[in-house]
């Protein structure tokens, strides 16, 4: 295999990326609790050699996309860890919060998921703070970003610190002493910041990877910063590709100024593939799930991002209007900018009118590749070796027949070009992803 090697990993959605997917599929109803179906998705993405299969997240209750479309319905760790029952290989990649609740429980979880994979585990952090998430928690009122990241980093160091505490050189089981655990080899914590605190030994031996892969997903300066200093790998949404060089450059010295080395922070953008035998199939295929939408609510969301009202985006085969979306750009919040902002550099690029920007992935945020399976892995090949990604973050238009398609009809492309392998050359998920195996102490701890 190449020596810049492609990493790939799955976001696993019920029914699959596309809002229309569900009603493509039997027994829709059952979708977002229905263990036979994700088992087939974890499998198929087994069978496609993916590093890791990763579920999304959100702390708190139910949000408006369950109105139209199957939701997030079980909780990511429990599901994981049953998927780790019917796998061998694939990374489990598992989504929680670092503001609400604690970081031990957090830790203890993820550690274990660790175990019972033999090495697979991941945990993905996330920032967010929505109403149904500050509702869940019955926190009246969110933190400003500085807080919250400062939240964040306290966490995320209880969490690390807590699954290096147990070293398995401290379980001694020796029957002639009387001495199974050795306490003297232990290493306990001792934290107490601003937001968390936390003392003691988790009862979690170190895992089997040393520690869990670290994923972080985000795009602000401070989402950048913090997952150059923590993550293993970070889950991005750019959708032209100036755009991620400049975010996968801009985050590799960053990495590279917390003294770690670049190579070791994997960049990874989503990118939503919709496949046919020839290019006329597969943007057949995508009209026809995008003609099952409801399109005025689609135009409503398109105008929400843009600032505008529906009745500005009335004639969908128009231009976009771009003088007036410019002059509507102050009063966008801050938080949607560098999504919409994404969204019109892929439109402007590619000189899309509004339907196709309406159709182009608006509510899931990442890049669409329309086309066959050949040109979406000479796409992955180009956005890997012109320095825009190191992988993908593949969501899937329909599961799992579409993973089905990458298993059977773009692996190969990948693998004859020597960028794929060809088995599971390891068991943990480190292994795959090329990462190092965790040393304790090799990240900078943050002083309580």
């Amino acid at each position: 295999m190449s020596a810049n090697p492609i990493r790939l990993g799955v976001n696993v959605l019920a029914s699959g990326r596309h809002d229309a997917a569900w009603k493509t599929l039997p027994d829709a109803a059952a979708l977002s609790t229905d263990i036979d179906h994700f088992t087939a998705i974890a499998k198929s993405a087994e069978r496609a050699l993916i590093d890791a299969i990763f579920l999304a997240d959100g702390p708190g209750g139910l949000v408006t996309e369950s109105h139209t479309r199957p939701w997030r319905a079980l909780d990511p760790s429990i599901l994981v860890a049953a998927l780790s029952q019917h796998t061998q290989y694939v990374g489990l990649v598992a989504t929680t919060t670092s503001l609400f609740g604690h970081p031990h429980t957090i830790a203890r979880q993820i550690a274990s998921i660790d175990h019972i994979s033999r090495g697979r585990a991941a945990w993905n952090i996330i920032t967010s703070q929505n109403p149904p998430s500050l509702g869940a928690f019955g926190v009246d009122k969110g933190w400003d970003q500085a807080e919250r990241y400062e939240r964040a980093r306290e966490f995320v160091e209880i969490v690390t610190s807590l699954w290096s505490s147990l070293p398995i050189q401290a379980i001694e089981a020796d029957a002639a002493s009387h001495v199974y655990l050795n306490p003297a080899r232990l290493r306990p914590i001792d934290f107490r910041g601003r937001h968390f605190a936390s003392r003691g030994v988790l009862s979690v031996p170190e895992s089997p990877q040393g520690r869990p892969v670290i994923f972080q997903a985000g795009q602000s300066a401070d989402s950048k910063a913090f997952g150059a200093r923590y993550a293993d790998a970070l889950f991005t949404g750019q959708r032209v590709l100036a755009s991620a060089q400049a975010f996968y450059a801009e985050t590799k010295r960053l990495a590279a100024s917390f003294g770690r080395d670049p190579g070791q922070l994997l960049i990874m953008p989503g990118l939503f593939p919709i496949l046919g035998s020839t290019d006329d199939e597969a943007l057949r295929h995508k009209r026809a799930l995008d003609d099952l939408l409801n399109t005025e609510a689609l135009r409503a969301e398109l105008a929400r991002h843009l600032a505008l009202e529906p009745a500005d985006l009335a004639d969908l085969d128009a231009p976009l209007p771009h003088a007036k979306i410019d002059a509507n750009e102050s009063i966008v919040p801050i938080a949607s900018r560098w999504h919409r902002n994404e969204m019109l550099k892929e439109a402007r690029t590619n000189g899309w009118n509004i339907r196709e920007l309406m159709f182009s992935n608006i509510t899931g945020g990442h890049r669409v590749y329309t086309g066959t399976p050949d040109g979406f892995a000479r796409n992955i090949i180009e956005w890997v070796d012109g320095r825009g990604a190191d992988g993908f973050n593949l969501n899937i238009d329909v599961q799992p027949a579409g993973l089905d398609l990458i298993a059977d009809h773009v692996i190969p492309v990948l693998q004859r070009a020597g960028r794929y392998r060809h088995e599971y050359e390891t068991r943990t998920l480190r292994g795959h992803l090329g990462l190092e195996p965790f040393r304790p102490g090799a990240v900078e701890r943050l002083s309580a």
